[in-house]
């Protein structure tokens, strides 16, 4: 299998999985035995099972494409910050995504875009264990975001039917689960893509702090809720603040389960709701 970074320098061949223990030892400490052991089980299966097509789906030819925006990134004291170009808003409206039922529409739906105030959580993808503890803990944080009049959206890179089984199986609120198969507003929000993001920045080491609650958030974990196109593993996320069309916070993950804080993305919203 291979797995195409925006790089061609970034190539990885997996022929079987039993290459992935050699990979592992080559690369970062995410891959280290004991936090292996303590994910799921056919957990490496999902990067090395399926071999990789080109970019499509059967929802390719109903979305038509986009140009992408010119991005301004700036690294802030203590936080991924990123400064984006006035009318990003906008922009981002006009992707076309679907809902975990399979129902096209554009981000212009999802929220009151004069004064509504949106969480938009962009996913890796919806075979990630790591967003699958990510999308838990938006589950429990929705009663926050729901009492301060904060639309919370969850989109992740995949199929409706894939958005459908981690809602199924975690659960999650199907009503605020989306899914961008060819990421498209991952591109427009110029989230990280490749290799190096998804298994050698030290961002990730987060992860080690939060084994319990990784596998906790697994515990009904499935390979199937990966997309058929594996080059989409090596897409990063993001978390973005909107009132109306005006961007107020954005953050793009360094790497794999690098994931901002949901306190300081409510508190956000908190101040946003009475600016």
């Amino acid at each position: 299998m291979i797995l195409v970074s925006e790089s061609p320098m970034a190539i990885l061949s997996l022929r079987s999985s039993s290459s992935l223990p050699l990979i592992c030892s080559t690369i970062s400490p995410l891959c280290s035995k004991p936090m292996l052991s303590q994910l799921p089980s056919n957990f490496s299966s999902s990067i090395a099972a399926v071999p990789v097509t080109k970019l499509k789906s059967s929802y390719s030819s109903s979305v038509s494409p986009i140009s992408r925006p010119r991005v301004v990134a700036a690294r802030a004291a203590t936080e991924s910050f990123t400064d984006y170009r006035e009318d990003i808003g906008e922009i981002l409206g006009d992707v076309s995504i679907f809902t975990a039922s399979g129902q096209r529409l554009q981000f212009s739906d999802l929220w009151d875009q004069k004064d509504g105030i949106a969480a938009v959580v962009l996913l890796r993808h919806f075979g990630c264990v790591c967003c699958w503890e990510l999308a838990t803990a938006l589950k429990e944080a929705k009663p926050r975001f729901d009492a301060a009049g904060v639309k919370l959206i969850a989109v992740g890179v995949g199929t409706p039917d894939k958005a459908r089984i981690l809602a199924t199986r975690l659960p999650f609120p199907m009503e605020c689960l989306y899914a961008d198969p060819e990421r498209k507003a991952y591109d427009v929000l110029g989230l990280y893509f490749g290799l190096g993001r998804t298994f050698f920045n030290p961002a990730s080491t987060k992860v080690f702090s939060r084994f319990s609650e990784i596998r906790e958030a697994t515990k009904n974990y499935t390979i199937e809720a990966t997309p058929e196109d594996r080059s989409s593993v090596l897409q990063q996320g993001g978390t973005f603040v909107f009132r109306g069309k005006k961007l107020l916070y954005g953050r793009k993950d360094e790497g794999t389960g690098d994931h901002p804080s949901l306190d300081d993305v409510i508190n956000v919203c908190c101040k946003a709701t009475v600016a």
